[in-house]
């Protein structure tokens, strides 16, 4: 059986709509189940289990819908034997959150460390571009990229450095060399 991270995650989202209180709730009810012995095997009494969830919803201040919605969220997954997968199922939550609420993760890769001035210029551009609300920018260095930069968001990616322009011009003069007469 193929374990769909994003189906749960998106019957999450679907079910709690956009209400970041009950991503919150859902957040502060992980660390207590993965504690609970055999949660993540499925073994956890679901009845247990939800008295469990809402004493700790509840003295992490949280009640109601959104309450509501992690404890079941939660115990479905540990009832169907998928807990096990909450990290990768999170991930995807948050991702989806975020596209709801405009927020665009990206990661820019450089060969020296980028100043303020230039992570802000390139925040609004992308912005703009992206029609993002807001954008998180992730920054790494990677030396051999010799200058430039790379980004990536949303499965797309953009190669701005030397390294890039220069492994292009390689792959353009061996295209060139395989055509007769050039």
């Amino acid at each position: 059986m193929i374990f769909r991270a994003n189906r749960w995650a998106a019957a999450f989202v679907g079910l709690a709509g956009n209400d970041p209180e009950a991503l919150s709730c859902l957040k502060a009810l992980i660390p207590p189940v993965k504690a609970i012995p055999g949660a993540l095997f499925g073994h956890a009494s679901s009845r247990r289990l939800a008295l469990l969830l809402q004493d700790s919803a509840e003295a992490a201040g949280f009640a109601g819908q959104s309450a509501a919605y992690a404890i079941r969220f939660i115990a479905l997954l540990v009832e169907k034997n998928l807990f096990g997968h909450i990290d990768s199922i999170m991930a995807r939550v948050e991702e989806l959150f975020d596209q709801q609420a405009g927020v665009l993760d990206v990661t820019a890769e450089s060969a020296s460390p980028m100043d303020d001035a230039f992570q802000d210029e390139l925040r609004r551009k992308i912005a703009d571009l992206g029609g993002a609300a807001k954008v998180n920018l992730k920054t790494k260095l990677v030396p051999e990229l010799l200058g430039g930069y790379r980004l990536r968001f949303r499965g797309f990616y953009v190669d701005a450095s030397i390294k890039g322009q220069m492994e292009k011009m390689k792959a353009d003069l061996e295209a060139a060399a395989l055509v007769p007469g050039v």
